[in-house]
């Protein structure tokens, strides 16, 4: 994890400055950023999108597209006391399940600079729409056979869990808890974004090739770039239905059911020397009932990335599965 703390909050004082963006268009004051020496426009970075503003707006700020300067700074002091893991209390068990000190998480000290509610700008009500029928009974029997099944082998396990994919990664590239920290590199014909979860590298090809053939899926799906004025927009379709379940336990069930018919469009755009408007929508028809879009700021901090090994002794997946062999042996001679 990123012992930076101190250097990526500094670097995020700059996005209380952003202007109100309003979904799928440019931001509107200019910036004209610098190049690259083959002429695009200059993403290149060590970047974070860590912030206390989530994906969906809280029920209880419903019809609330943003809080005043008076209510975000309120919202902010409860945030990060209801989420100090340094204040223990109760059980062993629950000592046990906080896991992690404060020292270690990097979820940000600020809501967005615009104060919004949700990082979902439309739909207008800052939620995910609703499940089609089919996806709902899809997501409804997963959820059943996870219930019965929750650690039979590590083919049950989240796959955050099984370090083979974070929501940091996605794409979408979702905040999490920590190590949201991204890398952009480019090279003629490409863009190349080196998540420091996991270590992924999403290799993003600007030179006008088709997709890959359908038969062909990949964790995060094929993406394919290009550069619309000083944006880069990158489609991404080819998708395995396997990272439907790519937010579970970490941002809840929100984005669980997308598909492998999901086809995400993402727009980056550097709005200033020290930040890059990430937005994203989401279109998959055969899972949710209507499209739907993010927006996210990427604010630029100190370098360079840190690794992660996240797979390379993954003693816990070992810990989680002889624990469910424990419970299964004590509630068979329970019932003896």
């Amino acid at each position: 994890m990123n012992h930076r703390f101190l250097a990526s909050v500094c670097a995020l004082a700059p996005l209380l400055l952003l202007p109100v963006q309003v979904a799928g268009q440019a931001p509107a004051a200019k910036w004209n950023p610098p190049r690259t020496p083959d002429g695009q426009p200059d993403l290149q970075g060590v970047w974070s999108t860590s912030t206390l503003t989530p994906l969906e707006r809280p029920p209880e700020l419903a019809g609330k597209p943003a809080l005043t300067q008076a209510e975000a700074a309120a919202y902010e002091k409860r945030l990060l006391q209801q989420g100090n893991r340094d204040i223990r209390g109760g059980s062993a068990d629950v000592d046990v399940a906080g896991a992690y000190n404060e020292l270690w998480f990097e979820r940000g000290t600020k809501v967005v600079g615009s104060r919004r509610t949700s990082l979902i700008v439309d739909p207008p009500d800052g939620r995910v729409p609703p499940l089609t029928p089919e996806a709902q009974k899809k997501v409804d029997a997963a959820r059943a056979y996870a219930k019965l099944h929750p650690a039979d082998g590590p083919e049950d396990r989240p796959l955050p869990e099984r370090c083979l994919l974070w929501p940091t990664a996605g794409p979408p590239m979702l905040p999490g808890p920590y190590n949201n920290n991204y890398e952009i590199v480019q090279a003629k014909g490409y863009v190349i974004i080196v998540v420091e979860m996991i270590h992924d590298a999403r290799i993003i090809p600007i030179d006008g090739r088709p997709h890959l053939p359908q038969g062909i899926r990949q964790w995060m799906g094929d993406p394919r770039g290009h550069w619309e004025g000083n944006t880069l927009v990158v489609e991404t379709t080819n998708f395995t239905a396997k990272t439907s379940d790519v937010g579970a336990g970490l941002r809840g069930p929100t984005f669980r059911g997308s598909d492998d018919k999901l086809r995400l469009i993402e727009r980056f755009t550097r709005i200033g020397p020290d930040t890059i408007l990430y937005q994203f929508t989401v279109d998959d028809p055969t899972a949710f009932t209507k499209p739907w879009t993010a927006e996210i700021p990427m604010a630029k901090i100190p370098g360079p990335l840190l690794e992660y090994a996240c797979h390379e002794g993954n003693y816990a997946l070992s810990g989680v599965l002889a624990g469910a062999r424990a419970e299964e042996k004590k509630a068979g001679e329970a019932t003896r």
